[in-house]
């Protein structure tokens, strides 16, 4: 079960991180905590052991005062913001064969990145390489059917209302065997997409 107090150290981890201009793999590297561990404390979904806690404060250069500093930082407050995106509007995207629209790609700190995408490759050949990026994903199909392709998974076929949660990290392609298909595809983080 996640805590207040997992999520913030999580979230301080990632803006020391951040602050660096370091991806997982680097602090992985620099600390010897494996990117997954690190992966899911960041996302507030595991909490670390001592051991695991001071070789990231090590890495990242601040003790264990300047951690908790600045997980009070990271506290959460509401911020009041909010983007309207109206059809057909928001910077372009692209993920494999799939073109589509951002939504709120103005919004910095986000914790979600929502894009809608047309999904026109009907296979994995047209597709090109599987995409990848940091966190975990989310697939609605609007419209259409679709097939997730994933390293990790057999195939899985989605029709109209049908969605996924999923493993962003560990590469996926969306392509729409029979048909165009519509996706609102919502990751963690702030993925930027291809353009």
């Amino acid at each position: 079960m996640r805590t207040r107090m997992s999520e913030r150290t999580g979230a301080a981890i990632r803006k020391l991180r951040l602050a660096r201009g370091w991806n997982l793999a680097t602090l992985s590297a620099h600390s010897g905590v494996p990117i997954s561990t690190i992966s899911r404390v960041e996302l507030g979904q595991n909490a670390l052991n001592y051991e695991k806690l001071m070789r990231l404060c090590r890495a990242l250069e601040v003790d264990l005062e300047g951690l908790v500093a600045r997980e009070a930082e990271t506290a959460p407050a509401a911020s009041g913001r909010r983007a309207v995106i109206r059809a057909g509007e928001g910077p372009p995207a692209r993920i494999g064969g799939a073109t589509g629209r951002r939504a709120g790609a103005d919004l910095l700190s986000k914790s979600l990145s929502p894009v809608v995408l047309d999904v026109t490759a009907t296979s994995l050949d047209l597709h090109g390489p599987m995409a990848a990026h940091e966190g975990e994903a989310y697939a609605y199909v609007v419209a259409g059917e679709v097939e997730l392709h994933s390293h990790l998974y057999a195939p899985l076929t989605l029709g109209a209302g049908d969605a996924v949660y999923f493993d962003a990290a560990a590469g996926y392609a969306l392509i729409a065997p029979t048909a165009p298909a519509k996706v609102l595809l919502v990751a963690s983080g702030e993925s930027t997409f291809g353009t």
